[in-house]
């Protein structure tokens, strides 16, 4: 737009732009705006896509690029109330709950990044770029896994367990006479074991516990027991119990407890890295290890701004008179 001044119009103006040129060098574009914003400003996947076929541009909403919802704000809690998560998590004789982290945010993101990683085969197959329409609701439905399948199947509602299990008992948290045990056993032979490692063998002989079938129709009277069990002994005597049995188990942890656990800090979930502002900051380590491809040294999230010029200037070829130009402009 020669001539003018910079206005809130021409600002607009030269972000699309300049949007456009860096999606002429890029493999994917990633964004969250609400369905059909991006298209006003012909950045939309139908016009960068009619420029650049080859890209892969990820949208990621609250509930879809269409539909009914689509314009909707998408929030975690919301969405796990819309898509069924908060009515299977909680207490069973208590309130709905929201689980403890943004889940379906961060779940969406990794099924965001397997979309790309799986578009980026495709492309280098076909040549073609795609959309992919990435939302919290579809995220939050298909994690329902089993529960959905007991629905849409069988017409079985769910309900909220607590710790327990629907279909597997014994398989959840049991108060101890100081902290809590989580414990499980799968199949008819832990339930052998389990009943061993707790002092009452015979609990495995019984008709009425026999199978995990007959275990789950008679759960109440048989949680009921096992509570009492457990009730009777400190935590530690439990982990010791079973530990090396087989059968899962283990505490349940507050954060210290967890950071100071031996197989944290051996899988190097715990790390520290410099930041420019901040001296020293402690940090989660990443999930994955790989053997022929080792995980970089972590380093700090880039401080806002901090790459601007150089993507401007290696990526797009800009001048530093226009880098200045659009920081002048408030463009960046």
């Amino acid at each position: 737009m020669p001539g003018r001044t910079p206005d809130q119009n021409s600002k607009r103006w030269t972000e699309a732009t300049s949007t456009a040129k860096l999606a002429a060098v890029s493999d994917v574009l990633v964004e969250n705006y609400i369905p059909g914003k991006l298209s006003k400003l012909g950045l939309g996947y139908p016009e960068l896509s009619e420029l650049f076929p080859g890209l892969i541009y990820c949208s990621i909403s609250g509930y879809g690029q269409t539909g009914n919802y689509a314009s909707r704000a998408g929030y975690d809690v919301i969405i796990s109330g819309t898509g069924g998560l908060m009515h299977i998590t909680g207490p069973a004789d208590g309130e709905p709950c929201k689980v403890g982290v943004a889940i379906t945010d961060m779940s969406t993101g990794l099924y965001a990044v397997s979309s790309i990683l799986a578009s980026l085969l495709a492309r280098h197959r076909t040549g073609k770029g795609q959309h992919i329409d990435c939302n919290l609701l579809s995220t939050n439905v298909a994690s329902l896994a089993n529960i959905a399948s007991n629905y849409i199947n069988a017409g079985q509602e769910a309900q909220r367990y607590g710790t327990a299990h629907p279909s597997i008992v014994p398989y959840q948290a049991f108060q101890t006479s100081d902290g809590y045990f989580l414990v499980g056993a799968g199949n008819d032979s832990q339930f052998a074991v389990f009943a061993k490692l707790i002092g009452y063998p015979e609990l495995s002989d019984k008709e009425k516990f026999l199978t995990n079938k007959d275990r789950v129709q008679h759960r109440g009277e048989l949680l009921s027991f096992l509570s009492s069990v457990f009730k009777e002994k400190p935590l530690s005597h439990w982990l010791a119990s079973f530990e090396k049995s087989g059968i899962p188990h283990g505490p349940i942890n507050n954060m210290e407890q967890v950071f100071s656990d031996p197989q944290v800090l051996h899988n190097g979930l715990l790390q520290t890295i410099p930041h420019p502002t901040l001296g020293e900051v402690k940090v989660v380590g990443p999930a994955v290890r790989y053997s022929g491809t080792p995980t970089v040294s972590p380093e700090a999230p880039p401080l806002l701004g901090q790459h601007t010029d150089q993507v401007l200037s290696q990526l797009l070829g800009y001048s530093p008179a226009q880098v200045a130009h659009l920081r002048d402009s408030k463009v960046i």
